[in-house]
């Protein structure tokens, strides 16, 4: 056994690209080195903006020894007609390097065949690892690359050495001009010369000791420690912490090799700023921890970490206060700026930003916003008409500020913060902030009834445009994040429990559209099957019962909470003893009736004693499950279905279905009809079966 090391150096990559780099490495190595059969033991992958390492344990020192069965061609043509080798056959054992009389014949199930069995002898490891080190190289996949100098292999950033070790003994490789050796480099600017790596049991070690902390689980600890440890000495005992951003640690966390944090202020003055405006400053163009109270408000405090031992604190408190009170000044004037005009003055001003270029500016589309959410109001919360009316007026007015123009993620923030400078209602302001959610998965919802009306409307407003003039999502693009969207509607209705017709929205949406869009019902089921995919793999990601799922959505999607209620009650009653029969014999159904259209049952037809006892039991189930159908409690609506399974199975048993007598074999497919129809009243539960 031996441990093996490999490290890319390279320029700094963006803080975005090495977590994923570094996941495709272990991939990489795991599934390799399975198709050349090595074993080994743990496999480790660490990395810092600078270099990406693979460590393995363990790794065996050769292949095994492997017996090899070749199938090759068939005894008829492998054999001449005088049962000499064929050229098919020569040819398949030149392939492997074998005399034809190597060759022996087998019996396959598709009858006699040619076949080499060899014995392979497991090469080294040694002999292995630099075509294998060379795939890992080269089978990186980045989200952007470039290539620099005369070298035709594109890479994240630049590469600049290369260390490949197995134990103490060097792997030798070469890529683009870079040959692979023992001698790796510290700290870019606090340890930047050569040092020889002296194993793969020393390699975390040795870093340390130039200043890089190499595992990133150990950096990302630090950092925590670090920004805490800042603040701790900056604002003493006063009841001040570092508002921890786990997304902005991660980056920071990719963007260092030694963290260290400093504390800094700005003036009081810049806390009259939306906070929103305050933490977006220092964290999306700073990198800039915010500081806060016990009650988690702003004080005027922030963290930064840098990336060296810092040794004139003053000095370097001083160069990050510079920099962030320049950006600050900028938002405030922006703000004061931009609360010079009311939202209600700029409102025509919309029709100068084009929404997308055949589907009209964002005029058109805010009053197509204004009436579908009107509309959904009207349905789903009478009470509240004006107020979303005038939540969806204003919704995108904030477009057309300064602020949202040097900060786009504030889009809704700044129009309920100007809403509130004009002195709107307060449900309207939050409202406006509110319809942008959720803004990703696992967002948070709208809190609010006018948010959520006034975002459905929006996203509806944007899916069925873009499906009206053909700009479908495909496999590998989505340029308008119409599934993101989709997810979206899904989730607001399934949080507010509205009762809402899919395809009546979607039809209303497109009628807004005008001549604008194909808003034909061939428009309509491609976006109703659009959204009806997203929520079946919804259901499936939130570990909902997927042959329940399938039950449901394969006979109707329209009401989203409808669905979930028959899925809910489906999978719920498919533990009970019955389930597994009567879903088969609904199978049997059909199967049977296919084509047929299912009529008005003649209980004249009715002849012999197991189709009379069928119908009579149906027509009292089916009575006593109606209100339990109409008043969606679907549960208690199977709980009676299943009584049909004793019946149906007599049925099966006793009664000749396919009559020779039209009428009495119709009344037979019409009696079956009925209990289909019952069941697909909920689902088609024959998707079921185990």
């Amino acid at each position: 056994m031996s441990d093996l090391l490999f490290e890319i150096g390279m320029e700094e990559i963006p803080a975005g690209f090495l977590q994923p780099a570094l996941q495709q490495l272990q991939d990489n190595f795991i599934q390799q080195s399975a198709a050349l059969g090595l074993s080994h033991g743990q496999v480790r992958t660490l990395g810092t903006p600078r270099r990406l390492a693979l460590m393995v344990n363990d790794l065996a020192l050769r292949q095994p020894d492997r017996r090899e069965e070749l199938l090759g061609p068939s005894k008829k043509a492998g054999f001449d007609d005088q049962g000499q080798p064929s050229k098919a056959a020569f040819g398949f054992a030149r392939s492997k390097g074998v005399d034809a009389s190597a060759l022996q014949l087998v019996d396959t199930p598709k009858g006699e065949y040619l076949l080499l069995v060899r014995e392979v002898i497991g090469r080294p490891t040694s002999e292995l690892l630099p075509d294998l080190l060379k795939a890992l190289l080269m089978g990186f996949s980045f989200a952007k690359s470039m290539r620099w100098g005369a070298n035709q292999n594109a890479f994240a950033r630049p590469i600049h050495w290369l260390v490949a070790l197995n134990d103490d003994q060097l792997v030798e490789i070469e890529h683009d001009g870079i040959v692979s050796g023992r001698y790796s480099r510290g700290h870019r600017f606090m340890a930047p010369d050569e040092f020889e790596i002296q194993g793969a049991g020393r390699y975390v070690e040795q870093l340390a000791e130039r200043r890089v902390v190499v595992d990133p689980l150990t950096r990302r600890q630090q950092v925590l420690v670090e920004i805490k440890q800042a603040v701790g000495k900056t604002f003493g005992a006063q009841d001040a912490q570092v508002a921890v951003d786990e997304d902005l640690v991660e980056t920071v966390t990719n963007l260092v090799e030694y963290p260290v944090g400093v504390c800094g202020s700005f003036a009081e003055k810049f806390l009259q700023l939306p906070p929103e405006v305050l933490i977006t400053s220092m964290r999306e163009h700073q990198k800039y921890f915010p500081v806060v109270d016990g009650q988690g408000q702003l004080l005027p405090g922030f963290v930064a970490v840098n990336n060296t031992v810092v040794n004139d604190i003053a000095l370097t408190r001083t160069g990050h206060e510079r920099v962030l009170n320049a950006r600050l000044e900028d938002a405030l004037f922006f703000f004061n700026s931009d609360r010079h005009h009311s939202l209600e003055g700029r409102y025509q001003d919309l029709e100068g930003i084009v929404f997308q270029a055949q589907l009209g500016t964002m005029l058109e589309k805010s009053e197509r916003i204004i009436k579908l959410s009107g509309l959904l109001a009207e349905k789903l919360d009478p009470l509240s008409v004006a107020g979303v009316c005038r939540t969806a007026r204003l919704s995108k007015i904030d477009l057309l500020t300064d602020m949202v123009g040097e900060f786009p993620s504030l889009q809704g923030v700044m129009g309920a913060a100007y809403g509130v400078h004009d002195g709107e209602d307060s449900a309207v302001t939050l409202g406006i902030a509110d319809h942008y959610l959720p803004k990703r998965a696992g967002d948070d919802l709208p809190a609010t009834s006018f948010g959520a009306l006034v975002g459905l409307a929006d996203r509806v407003d944007t899916i069925v445009g873009c499906f009206g003039i053909g700009q479908v999502p495909t496999g590998t693009t989505d340029p308008f994040g119409l599934r993101r969207l989709a997810l979206a509607v899904l989730h607001i209705i399934a949080d507010r429990g509205y009762e809402l017709s899919l395809s009546e929205v979607v039809s209303k949406a497109l009628a807004l559209y005008g001549s604008r869009v194909d808003g034909g019902s061939a428009t309509v089921e491609a976006v109703i099957a659009f959204i009806k995919g997203r929520f079946v793999n919804d259901c499936v990601a939130a570990g909902l019962d997927g042959q329940a799922v399938d039950a449901v959505c394969s006979v109707a999607f329209d009401d989203v909470n409808d669905c979930r209620k028959k899925i809910e009650a489906l999978a719920a009653i498919r533990g009970e003893d019955a389930f597994p029969v009567l879903a088969a014999s609904f199978k049997r159904i059909r199967n049977i009736l296919k084509n047929h259209q299912g009529q008005a049952l003649d209980p004249s037809l009715l002849l012999e004693a197991g189709e009379k006892d069928l119908a009579r039991i149906y027509a009292e189930i089916e009575a006593e499950v109606q209100p339990s159908l109409m008043a969606r409690d679907y549960g208690q609506a199977l709980t009676g279905m299943l009584r049909l399974k004793g019946p149906v199975d007599t049925f099966f048993e006793n009664v000749m279905v396919m009559a020779e007598d039209e009428g009495i074999r119709n009344n037979r497919l019409n009696l079956l009809a009925a209990i289909g129809n019952l069941f697909l009243a909920v689902g088609d539960i024959s998707k079921m079966q185990e």
